[in-house]
């Protein structure tokens, strides 16, 4: 099993695509901010903008609303995902680095990638030495153990995050999880023979595994410092930054972790001195304190909303402080199969020919947001097959078709159902609000109901009893590749297996055997054509189902204000800024 040659091809055909649909190929990393001197427009899409190695500094992150949690264990998020690198070291990451380079898989907590059997299902990663906690403890593979321990096996308490490890590894359907569990062994297919080692068993083969590892979850957590739900309020580090303060409505502090060395850790430079990250600022006024250099970057790494796009757009000097990456994300309609009319596909079909995509992409701002999508797995991710099972001239819908599909589910003039949106994503709404538009053509009247981001999945749309509850046919939904290929893609928003009480992802509660096969059947497979044709076959049978309706393919607009340094997009984390890199002259 060659699986650093694996993740090297996949990372190169990703960067291949990604910098084909690039506006520019600027490289050119000098000028005296984060959009002055030579800086170009794209500049940070294939350089490191206004480099810098000087430590010290404060940086400063906003969020329009907040995290599902900053809880390495307990996190779906992207831009969590970027930013938890700071405190929290997982097995390998993705490499802070610009371009095609940021999607290369490099050691972190380990010395070195996961080392296969030839079946691709057992997997041996061996810790560095002397990386300690932020207590001065130093670090064992128990502590990683634990860590995926409580990370996938106690939704009871941690219920956001991927189910991966639960899914793959052995006996993972019957563990109960550590809060449970009190045996001392814990789950027999997680192994350290010995402080350095940790060994993976799996039920199945799975040649992503290195991608899987790349995940916060394996950043380790001590048992003994472990509070479930609550541990959110007084982590551990790991990592360069500890935190001196957090609350879950105002925003977090991080500052220098005395027990990091940076002799142990090759990938982080830990420039700044403190982090400082605010939720629950308005997303206009987000866009006002980048404008105004008050800010250093926006986290959630969505970019400009569209009222503020002709502010930087027309004016050169802005738009050179500019970036506009496709995100490797979807925005899309989920249709929940089991709330009615939608559990008959000839009702989902009828949505899929009556959306106008080209004009929600207008409304949110025009190309610099996206492009009209007809496929779930996006172009810049490997796997990526080009098709349209429901096309219309000028992706503006079909409304006859759509009429037609209404007739054959037996609802010919139509029916009521409720549309969910985050209430913090302006662009979201305004996405939702034209969507409502293009149903009621058709006679669909889809009544909007707004819900708080880092509350949608836990509480909302990723609840299936409350979804069937509130008769939730439609949910507007927004993701980004896991790993950037197309089961990192596709698994966990797809895949049955992933169907949760809450947390869900899988907001359509697909739970198709066909399907659940293939991606089985893809992950198992060695070949990395062979894998990644499979990939298209997954999504072709998706839309044949229609339960997704893809809208568009998400792009970025960031902003990198003059303050900001060592500026560059990360390919690996859907095409947002990489905060591990990032510091700022203040």
């Amino acid at each position: 099993m060659q699986n650093r040659k694996t993740a090297a091809a996949i990372a190169v055909a990703v960067a291949v695509s990604l910098g084909a649909s690039a506006c520019s190929s600027d490289s050119d990393s000098g000028g005296k901010g984060g959009g002055g001197g030579n800086a170009k427009a794209d500049a940070g899409l294939s350089s490191i903008v206004n480099a810098s190695d000087k430590k010290g500094g404060t940086v400063t992150y906003e969020h329009s609303s907040g995290p599902d949690s900053l809880d390495p264990g307990n996190t779906y998020y992207g831009w969590v995902q970027n930013f938890a690198r700071l405190y929290a070291r997982s097995l390998v990451t993705f490499k802070p680095a610009a371009g095609k380079d940021s999607l290369q898989v490099v050691p972190d907590l380990a010395t070195g990638l996961g080392k296969a059997s030839a079946d691709a299902k057992t997997w041996t990663y061996t810790l560095r030495k002397g990386v300690k906690f932020e207590d001065g403890t130093e670090i064992t593979s128990k502590d990683v153990k634990y860590a995926v321990e409580r990370s996938n096996f106690a939704p009871e308490a941690l219920s956001n995050g991927p189910t991966y490890f639960k899914a793959y590894l052995e006996g993972g359907d019957k563990y109960k999880g550590p809060y449970k569990d009190k045996s001392p062994e814990g789950l027999k297919s997680i192994e350290t023979p010995d402080d350095q080692t940790i060994v993976f068993h799996l039920s199945k083969p799975f040649a992503d595994m290195d991608y899987l590892a790349a995940f916060s979850q394996t950043a380790p957590i001590q048992q003994k410092a472990d509070t479930g739900a609550s541990y959110v309020q007084k982590m551990v580090s790991s990592g360069p930054y500890k935190f001196s303060a957090y609350d879950e409505s105002k925003g977090a502090t991080l500052v220098r972790n005395p027990e990091w060395d940076a002799k142990t850790d090759p990938i982080r430079k830990a420039l700044p001195d403190k982090i400082e990250l605010k939720f629950n600022v308005n997303p206009t006024t987000v866009d006002d304190h980048l404008l105004n250099d008050v800010t250093t970057a926006d986290i959630a790494g969505t970019g400009l909303q569209s009222k503020t796009q002709p502010k930087v757009l027309v004016k050169a000097s802005e738009k050179a402080k500019t970036d506009n990456p496709y995100a490797g994300a979807l925005q899309y309609l989920a249709l929940n199969v089991n709330v009615k009319p939608f559990d008959n596909v000839e009702c989902r079909k009828a949505v899929q020919y009556a959306v106008d995509k080209q004009s929600m992409v207008d409304s949110i701002g025009g190309s610099v947001k996206g492009d009209p999508a007809s496929t779930v797995i996006p172009p810049t991710v490997a796997g990526y097959k080009k098709f349209d099972l429901y096309p219309s001239e000028g992706s503006k819908g079909d409304v006859t078709k759509a009429k037609e599909h209404l007739t054959k589910c037996g609802q010919p003039k139509g029916f009521k159902t409720t549309l969910t949106a985050r209430s913090d994503r302006p662009d979201e709404v305004t996405a939702a609000t034209q969507l409502q538009g293009s149903l009621k053509a058709i006679g669909i009247t889809a009544e909007i109901k707004q819900f708080p981001a880092d509350k949608y999945f836990t509480d909302f749309a990723g609840v299936p009893n409350w979804v069937h509850k509130n008769n939730a046919g439609m949910m507007m939904m927004a993701w980004g590749a896991d790993w950037p290929t197309g089961f990192g893609f596709l698994d966990q928003i797809v895949n049955g297996t992933a169907i949760k009480p809450s947390g869900g992802t899988n907001l359509m509660e697909l739970n198709d055997k066909g399907i659940n096969e293939l991606l089985v059947k893809g992950i198992g497979t060695v070949d990395t054509t062979a894998r990644n044709a499979t990939w298209g076959e997954v999504d072709q049978k998706v839309m044949e189902n229609a339960s997704v309706v893809p809208l568009f393919y998400r792009k970025n607009l960031l902003y990198r204000p003059d303050s900001a340094a060592n500026v560059t997009v990360t390919d690996a984390y859907l095409g947002m800024y990489d905060y591990v890199l990032m510091t700022s002259t203040k």
